[in-house]
């Protein structure tokens, strides 16, 4: 840290922000070139246990021609959800609404019984919508779920690679479109990292001096809890 006068924060400020704005500029690229991806057929027929009943993927769209879907870590065992991935819905809970206005609909997706993130939603105060994949191969097929053999023989991928280490769910987001004539097709997948500018808090913590301050912990994300537990 150090500490200085006005017009020396200002002239420091100002060569961060031209470094900001190249940033800046950069991002819209990128953003431009991943809305140019090409799309990949979805030619399975996935079908969810969602609050009204049997629902396919076609039906998450409802009535938008786009769809993000957040793969949320809730394995049918477990009888909470991921604290991780707690902390992201945390942050996309009430936007659905701006979502729709843009032709975009939003779903969570998770193996575990509709039952158990029907509790867990309302535990937390959640008002997305969230569907249960379970007895489905939709969570094996996105590779956000991994079958205990593929792990065992180290064949697991995730973020495009292999998975380097046996854990039977991971997090991630992916986008799908619907055209005119119903078809269903998938424009874009992220996973790992790329999850971290969909983080509010995040965006946030990296503009304080201290950061996200994660550097003595044991794993990046150990100080973060059910949202629930913070005022115990």
């Amino acid at each position: 840290m150090s500490v200085v006068g006005h017009d020396e924060w200002l002239e420091a400020r100002k060569q961060l922000l031209a470094r900001e704005k190249e940033f800046t500029r950069a991002r819209d690229e990128l953003t431009r070139q991943r809305q140019a991806l090409p799309w990949e057929p979805v030619e399975n027929d996935y079908v969810f246990d969602g609050p009204n009943g049997n629902e396919a993927l076609a039906d998450l769209f409802d009535g938008r021609s786009q769809l993000i879907v957040y793969h949320f870590m809730f394995p049918p065992e477990d009888d909470v959800g991921c604290k991780s991935c707690s902390f992201w819905a945390d942050n996309f809970n009430g936007i659905t609404a701006h979502l729709r206005q843009r032709d975009v609909a939003f779903a969570a997706i998770s193996r575990a019984p509709l039952a158990k993130l029907q509790a867990f939603a309302q535990r937390l105060g959640w008002t997305f919508k969230w569907v249960s994949s379970q007895g489905s191969d939709f969570n094996y097929d996105f590779e956000v779920s991994f079958q205990p053999e593929a792990l065992a023989r180290g064949e697991a991928t995730y973020n495009f690679a292999k998975l380097q280490h046996a854990s039977s769910d991971m997090p991630g987001i992916s986008v799908f479109a619907k055209d005119e004539n119903g078809a269903v097709f998938r424009t874009y997948s992220t996973f790992g990292r790329g999850l971290d500018m969909m983080n509010t808090a995040y965006q946030y913590l990296d503009l304080v001096p201290k950061g996200r301050d994660e550097g003595g912990l044991p794993h990046t994300m150990a100080w973060v809890k059910l949202r629930d537990l913070y005022d115990r």
